[in-house]
């Protein structure tokens, strides 16, 4: 049991100029030695490991020792982290068009895996790792990884935003997104708009779907007005079963577990985006 009365969680929304490439930033830190907490479904990330040490566990069953920065591809299931040395992590969550910006590889190929950053962005990472080290408060911290973000985007492959600002939209305005409908909003052909979702999101359009339908529905689930939301979590699926089974596939853990336990990191993090709403895109804080 992951024990969150021994952690800190803060999230941070990126500045205007990064809102299409940077999602959001986080700080974590915990006094608990070792722990195995899950974390759902999400999003690519950069992780500045600060202190202690550790790994992640993918839902593929592959296991990655954390680097001191580590960039982590977008996930299609729970990922275990193998907590160990109170740790203290400082991360950059990236959006489709920043990893594609950044990356220049399809994100497919990446997806449930961790890259050791240093080689493939350079031993100038490590500067910036010790300067947000050294950083006393999240917004000091955010301030280096903005500048930092901006110095690896200056020179990087420029992606269609515009793409993936339509994919985006399309995820969050229906509790059930339909496939027929991304393809008419983006003016592609249905063999394009898998290519491109491939690439900058590491998933088909119908996986994509499954991964956010389910993190709105486990959203709502948690959310301290989700009882007098006009939309019901279950409306998206075919019955409670289905519920159950799709939140548990993406997060890792049940619905009745995420809503009665307190200790549920999966819980603090949905939470904790819900308050960037209005600072960040719709998909980050309503999943």
């Amino acid at each position: 049991m992951t024990d969150l009365s021994k952690f800190s969680l803060e999230f941070a929304p990126p500045p205007d100029d990064l809102q299409d490439l940077v999602s959001s930033y986080y700080h974590f830190a915990t006094e608990v030695e070792e722990s195995k907490p899950t974390e759902r479904a999400d999003r690519a990330q950069i992780r500045f490991l600060l202190r202690g040490s550790g790994g992640y566990e993918f839902c593929t069953g592959e296991y990655f020792d954390a680097a001191p920065v580590s960039i982590i591809g977008p996930t299609t299931g729970p990922t275990i982290g193998h907590i160990k040395g109170a740790p203290e992590i400082f991360g950059i969550g990236l959006q489709p068009a920043g990893w594609g910006s950044l990356m220049g590889a399809d994100a497919e190929s990446h997806i449930n895996r961790l890259i050791d950053a240093a080689s493939m962005l350079g031993d100038g990472v490590m500067d910036t790792h010790a300067a947000i080290t050294a950083a006393e408060t999240i917004a000091e911290k955010v301030e280096i990884a903005s500048d930092f973000a901006r110095e690896l985007m200056k020179d990087a492959e420029s992606s269609p935003i515009w793409f993936t600002r339509v994919v985006d939209e399309w995820l969050t305005e229906s509790a059930s997104p339909d496939i027929n409908e991304l393809i008419e909003r983006s003016g592609l052909s249905k063999r394009q708009v898998e290519r491109m979702t491939k690439r900058f999101y590491g998933a088909p359009p119908k996986l994509l779907a499954r991964k956010y339908r389910a993190l709105r529905a486990a959203a709502l689930l948690v959310s301290e007005d989700g009882e007098g939301s006009e939309e019901a979590p279950e409306d998206a699926f075919y019955d409670q079963s289905h519920l159950i089974r799709e939140i548990k596939e993406f997060t890792g853990v049940t619905p009745g577990k995420m809503k009665k336990t307190p200790e549920t990191l999966t819980k603090e993090v949905q939470a904790r985006r819900k308050k960037l709403a209005g600072k960040v895109s719709k998909i980050i804080s309503d999943t």
